[in-house]
Protein backbone atom coordinates (compact mmCIF):
# COMPACT_ATOMS: atom_id res chain seq x y z
CA UNK A 1 0.00 0.00 0.00
CA UNK A 2 1.45 3.82 -0.98
CA UNK A 3 1.51 6.54 1.53
CA UNK A 4 -1.34 8.10 -0.27
CA UNK A 5 -3.65 4.74 0.03
CA UNK A 6 -3.46 4.95 3.55
CA UNK A 7 -6.39 5.41 5.78
CA UNK A 8 -6.50 9.07 6.90
CA UNK A 9 -5.99 8.15 10.61
CA UNK A 10 -2.62 6.02 9.31
CA UNK A 11 -1.15 9.04 7.56
CA UNK A 12 -2.07 11.13 10.75
CA UNK A 13 0.25 8.90 12.79
CA UNK A 14 2.79 8.29 9.65
CA UNK A 15 3.08 12.18 8.28
CA UNK A 16 5.64 13.12 5.62
CA UNK A 17 8.99 13.36 6.96
CA UNK A 18 9.26 16.79 5.51
CA UNK A 19 6.51 17.66 7.66
CA UNK A 20 7.35 19.48 11.27
CA UNK A 21 4.80 20.95 13.84
CA UNK A 22 7.24 23.83 14.08
CA UNK A 23 9.78 25.51 11.65
CA UNK A 24 12.70 23.33 11.79
CA UNK A 25 16.15 24.84 13.12
CA UNK A 26 18.86 25.93 10.61
CA UNK A 27 21.61 23.79 10.84
CA UNK A 28 24.96 25.59 12.16
CA UNK A 29 27.72 25.89 9.78
CA UNK A 30 31.08 27.44 9.74
CA UNK A 31 32.60 28.98 6.39
CA UNK A 32 35.82 27.06 4.53
CA UNK A 33 38.72 28.81 3.84
CA UNK A 34 38.69 29.44 -0.03
CA UNK A 35 35.26 28.59 -0.94
CA UNK A 36 31.47 29.84 -0.42
CA UNK A 37 30.29 26.41 0.74
CA UNK A 38 30.10 25.99 4.32
CA UNK A 39 30.44 23.46 7.18
CA UNK A 40 27.33 21.32 8.88
CA UNK A 41 28.09 20.89 12.50
CA UNK A 42 26.35 17.72 13.81
CA UNK A 43 27.67 17.43 16.99
CA UNK A 44 30.67 19.11 19.46
CA UNK A 45 32.76 16.49 21.18
CA UNK A 46 35.61 17.86 23.70
CA UNK A 47 37.97 16.32 24.91
CA UNK A 48 39.87 17.54 28.78
CA UNK A 49 43.07 17.32 30.65
CA UNK A 50 44.70 16.86 27.09
CA UNK A 51 47.57 18.95 27.96
CA UNK A 52 49.71 18.12 31.15
CA UNK A 53 50.36 21.57 32.35
CA UNK A 54 46.97 22.22 31.90
CA UNK A 55 45.70 19.40 33.97
CA UNK A 56 48.38 20.72 36.83
CA UNK A 57 47.40 24.13 37.02
CA UNK A 58 43.68 22.41 37.33
CA UNK A 59 44.79 20.52 40.44
CA UNK A 60 43.59 17.31 38.07
CA UNK A 61 44.97 13.92 37.60
CA UNK A 62 45.69 12.53 34.25
CA UNK A 63 44.48 9.07 32.80
CA UNK A 64 45.44 8.32 29.40
CA UNK A 65 43.60 5.47 29.23
CA UNK A 66 40.56 6.58 30.52
CA UNK A 67 40.13 10.47 28.27
CA UNK A 68 38.12 12.72 29.62
CA UNK A 69 35.02 13.86 27.19
CA UNK A 70 32.47 15.96 27.21
CA UNK A 71 29.62 17.56 24.71
CA UNK A 72 28.38 21.10 23.72
CA UNK A 73 25.33 21.56 21.62
CA UNK A 74 25.89 22.06 17.68
CA UNK A 75 24.24 25.52 18.21
CA UNK A 76 27.07 26.71 20.31
CA UNK A 77 29.41 27.52 17.92
CA UNK A 78 30.30 31.04 16.95
CA UNK A 79 31.07 31.41 13.53
CA UNK A 80 32.40 34.35 11.18
CA UNK A 81 34.10 36.20 13.67
CA UNK A 82 30.77 37.57 15.38
CA UNK A 83 30.70 39.20 18.66
CA UNK A 84 30.35 36.83 21.78
CA UNK A 85 27.99 37.73 24.40
CA UNK A 86 28.68 37.18 27.74
CA UNK A 87 27.16 34.40 28.98
CA UNK A 88 24.39 34.36 31.86
CA UNK A 89 24.89 32.71 35.90
CA UNK A 90 28.29 33.33 35.69
CA UNK A 91 31.28 35.82 37.10
CA UNK A 92 34.02 33.83 36.16
CA UNK A 93 33.94 33.40 32.24
CA UNK A 94 37.49 31.51 31.10
CA UNK A 95 38.97 30.68 27.70
CA UNK A 96 40.67 27.71 27.10
CA UNK A 97 42.04 27.86 23.06
CA UNK A 98 41.89 24.64 21.29
CA UNK A 99 42.67 22.78 17.74
CA UNK A 100 39.43 21.84 16.21
CA UNK A 101 39.04 18.82 14.01
CA UNK A 102 35.80 18.72 11.57
CA UNK A 103 35.04 14.71 10.26
CA UNK A 104 33.72 14.04 6.53
CA UNK A 105 32.70 10.40 8.00
CA UNK A 106 32.29 8.26 11.11
CA UNK A 107 31.92 5.22 12.70
CA UNK A 108 32.41 3.20 16.08
CA UNK A 109 35.46 1.40 17.09
CA UNK A 110 37.73 2.89 15.07
CA UNK A 111 41.30 2.01 15.11
CA UNK A 112 43.94 4.23 15.28
CA UNK A 113 45.50 3.55 11.55
CA UNK A 114 42.04 4.72 10.21
CA UNK A 115 41.25 7.85 12.27
CA UNK A 116 42.97 9.86 9.75
CA UNK A 117 41.01 9.32 6.90
CA UNK A 118 37.69 10.18 8.38
CA UNK A 119 39.28 13.87 8.74
CA UNK A 120 37.74 16.86 6.39
CA UNK A 121 40.25 19.59 7.96
CA UNK A 122 41.11 21.85 11.25
CA UNK A 123 40.78 24.95 12.84
CA UNK A 124 41.08 26.80 16.00
CA UNK A 125 38.29 27.62 18.82
CA UNK A 126 37.32 28.40 22.30
CA UNK A 127 36.12 26.31 24.63
CA UNK A 128 34.29 28.67 27.02
CA UNK A 129 33.91 27.57 30.41
CA UNK A 130 31.97 29.37 33.37
CA UNK A 131 34.65 28.07 35.76
CA UNK A 132 32.20 29.30 38.82
CA UNK A 133 29.39 27.09 37.68
CA UNK A 134 32.26 24.26 37.28
CA UNK A 135 33.40 24.65 40.89
CA UNK A 136 30.01 24.80 42.45
CA UNK A 137 29.69 21.03 40.06
CA UNK A 138 32.88 19.52 41.00
CA UNK A 139 31.92 20.14 44.92
CA UNK A 140 28.91 18.70 44.74
CA UNK A 141 30.25 15.84 42.28
CA UNK A 142 27.67 16.85 39.51
CA UNK A 143 28.16 17.26 35.81
CA UNK A 144 29.19 20.19 34.19
CA UNK A 145 26.52 20.85 31.83
CA UNK A 146 25.70 24.36 32.59
CA UNK A 147 29.45 24.79 32.85
CA UNK A 148 30.99 23.69 29.38
CA UNK A 149 27.30 23.60 27.40
CA UNK A 150 25.79 27.10 27.33
CA UNK A 151 25.10 28.99 24.16
CA UNK A 152 27.79 30.40 22.34
CA UNK A 153 29.88 28.59 24.64
CA UNK A 154 31.95 26.79 20.97
CA UNK A 155 33.69 30.15 18.53
CA UNK A 156 35.34 28.63 15.93
CA UNK A 157 37.30 29.84 12.83
CA UNK A 158 36.75 28.83 8.99
CA UNK A 159 38.02 25.66 8.57
CA UNK A 160 40.74 24.50 6.31
CA UNK A 161 40.36 21.37 4.14
CA UNK A 162 42.85 18.73 5.29
CA UNK A 163 44.11 18.09 1.64
CA UNK A 164 45.43 21.78 1.92
CA UNK A 165 47.87 20.30 4.69
CA UNK A 166 47.86 18.62 7.85
CA UNK A 167 49.31 20.17 11.27
CA UNK A 168 52.21 18.79 12.62
CA UNK A 169 53.70 18.16 16.44
CA UNK A 170 55.58 21.57 15.65
CA UNK A 171 52.42 23.30 14.70
CA UNK A 172 51.75 25.95 17.13
CA UNK A 173 48.57 26.71 19.01
CA UNK A 174 48.37 30.46 20.66
CA UNK A 175 45.60 32.73 22.09
CA UNK A 176 46.43 36.66 22.52
CA UNK A 177 43.67 38.56 25.19
CA UNK A 178 43.97 42.44 24.37
CA UNK A 179 47.15 41.78 22.42
CA UNK A 180 48.85 39.56 25.36
CA UNK A 181 49.91 36.07 24.81
CA UNK A 182 48.01 34.15 26.98
CA UNK A 183 48.11 30.43 26.32
CA UNK A 184 50.74 28.95 23.53
CA UNK A 185 51.96 25.59 22.93
CA UNK A 186 53.08 23.00 20.09
CA UNK A 187 50.54 20.31 19.10
CA UNK A 188 53.57 17.41 20.00
CA UNK A 189 52.27 18.63 23.96
CA UNK A 190 48.91 17.12 24.14
CA UNK A 191 49.35 13.75 25.55
CA UNK A 192 46.51 12.19 22.93
CA UNK A 193 47.20 13.19 19.08
CA UNK A 194 43.72 13.30 17.08
CA UNK A 195 44.03 8.99 15.70
CA UNK A 196 44.28 8.23 19.48
CA UNK A 197 41.55 10.95 20.09
CA UNK A 198 39.10 9.88 17.64
CA UNK A 199 39.20 5.93 18.02
CA UNK A 200 39.05 6.75 21.60
CA UNK A 201 36.18 8.93 21.17
CA UNK A 202 34.63 6.33 19.15
CA UNK A 203 34.03 3.81 21.64
CA UNK A 204 31.91 5.76 23.40
CA UNK A 205 29.73 7.83 20.56
CA UNK A 206 29.15 6.45 16.50
CA UNK A 207 30.88 9.90 15.09
CA UNK A 208 29.27 10.93 11.99
CA UNK A 209 30.25 13.50 9.11
CA UNK A 210 29.88 17.08 10.55
CA UNK A 211 31.01 16.20 13.86
CA UNK A 212 33.79 18.79 15.43
CA UNK A 213 36.42 17.74 18.04
CA UNK A 214 38.06 20.48 20.43
CA UNK A 215 41.31 18.47 21.08
CA UNK A 216 42.42 19.89 24.39
CA UNK A 217 44.04 23.32 25.87
CA UNK A 218 47.03 23.82 27.29
CA UNK A 219 47.65 25.92 30.54
CA UNK A 220 46.86 29.73 30.56
CA UNK A 221 43.59 29.51 31.27
CA UNK A 222 42.11 32.78 32.90
CA UNK A 223 39.07 35.00 32.82
CA UNK A 224 37.82 37.06 30.08
CA UNK A 225 35.88 40.13 30.73
CA UNK A 226 33.37 42.26 28.40
CA UNK A 227 35.56 44.19 25.95
CA UNK A 228 37.87 41.94 25.94
CA UNK A 229 39.29 40.96 22.00
CA UNK A 230 41.16 37.61 21.28
CA UNK A 231 42.84 36.49 18.89
CA UNK A 232 43.61 32.73 18.10
CA UNK A 233 45.71 30.79 16.10
CA UNK A 234 46.74 27.77 14.94
CA UNK A 235 49.65 29.03 13.01
CA UNK A 236 49.33 28.55 9.18
CA UNK A 237 46.06 27.17 9.63
CA UNK A 238 43.48 28.55 11.01
CA UNK A 239 42.37 32.21 12.88
CA UNK A 240 40.07 33.42 14.86
CA UNK A 241 39.11 36.83 16.30
CA UNK A 242 36.65 38.53 18.49
CA UNK A 243 35.25 40.54 21.34
CA UNK A 244 33.41 40.01 24.22
CA UNK A 245 30.18 41.87 24.29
Amino acid sequence: MTASALPAAALARYPSPMTTIIPSPAVPTLPVQGSDLRFPVRRIFCIGRNYADHAKEMGATVDTANPMFFCKPADAVVADGADLPYPSATQDLHHEVEMVVALKAGGSDIAVDDANALIWGYGVGLDLTRRDLQAQAKAKGAPWDVAKAFDHSAPCSALRSAADGQPSADTVLTLKINGEVRQKATLGDMLLDVPHIIAALSTLFELKAGDLIYTGTPAGVSALHRGDHYEAELVGFATLSGKVV
